[in-house]
């Protein structure tokens, strides 16, 4: 593939961390002024119609039965389940932290696809997610001054996460993506009334926080368009480092909007995690044999994107 596709490449799933950090942020703002199932209900409005609108003009909605597969709905489960810890992690952490956290979800569906599906894994893959993981502790750091119960709900999302993804290529290639979208989004609208009045009920809502919300599921948009471009115009194996500049710009937006700084565990965690997955991802594509593509209906939704 020409060098000139897989920088294009590296460039659109750059703007797309940019989108999905962005989103987080503006979520964690509103936070501060209701809680995260209102947030959660608000947003998700806007991004079903949004993206239900996308999916109608593409024709994904010709058979809305789709939705009911097995795989669709535990992908929708596990988004669910992502989305719901990583509000409440997001409302209570350094938008820093929680990112780090979630930057081990590559090794997490490593891990589970060789335990779930099979799927070989050397000694070296191995050692790299442990490795991994051991960076998560220390950004976790249990057991020590500083740490956080709202760090393992952040650890939660990365398993709801990473059951979304490896649900995602098990999904039938009939499924349009859009479709599966529709029905994410809509989800989190529902579980997000369901759960409005046990987190505190409605706040009345400002001008500029709805516009905040619209632009946050603008973003989100956004962000699914772009790493869909992505995945389409480069390499995998040369665009998948760049997930990892998501990391640089949440301690940015931490820093600027949230006047959070970084501590010394939470650098060398993350550095931790960041090197074992580069590692991970330079063995897989070392190990990699011609064989046929899982069927899946389109690149795993990232975790910022939810």
């Amino acid at each position: 593939m020409p060098v000139s596709h897989n920088l294009r490449g590296a460039l659109f799933m750059v703007v797309s961390m940019i989108g999905f950090t962005t989103n987080d942020a503006i979520t964690k703002f509103c936070s501060e002024s209701m809680n995260m199932a209102q947030v959660m209900l608000v947003r998700g409005i806007f991004a079903t119609f949004l993206v239900a609108t996308l999916a109608w003009h593409r024709g994904a909605l010709a058979s809305p039965r789709l939705m009911l597969q097995p795989f669709v709905l535990l992908r929708v489960a596990g988004e669910v389940g992502g989305t719901v810890t990583f509000l409440i992690a997001l409302a209570h952490l350094p938008i820093g932290n929680v990112s780090a956290i979630l930057q081990s979800l590559s090794l997490a569906v490593t891990m589970g696809a060789a335990l779930v599906f099979g799927e070989k894994v050397g000694w070296r893959r191995w050692l790299a997610i442990a490795a991994g993981f051991a960076g998560v502790l220390i950004v976790v750091r249990p057991g020590f001054s500083g740490f956080d119960v709202y760090s393992l709900i952040a650890l939660a999302c990365v398993g709801f996460c990473a059951v979304r993804d490896l649900a995602t290529k098990r999904i039938p290639a009939e499924v349009p993506t859009l479709l599966v979208s529709t029905a994410t989004s809509a989800a989190m609208v529902v579980v997000g009334a369901l759960v409005l009045k046990p987190m505190g009920g409605w706040t009345p809502m400002t001008p500029a926080s709805t516009g905040l919300l619209a632009l946050a599921a603008i973003l989100v948009v956004i962000g699914y368009q772009f790493i869909i471009q992505a995945m389409r115009t480069g390499e995998i194996s040369f665009i998948a480092p760049f997930r990892y500049t998501s990391l640089i710009w949440s301690m940015f937006l931490g820093l600027v909007v949230f006047s959070e700084r970084p501590d010394t565990p939470m650098l060398v965690g993350s550095a931790i995690i960041v090197c074992s997955g580069l590692y991970a991802l330079y063995r897989e594509r070392l190990s990699a044999r011609p064989r046929a593509a899982p069927k899946r209906a389109g690149p795993a939704l990232e975790p910022e994107g939810i």
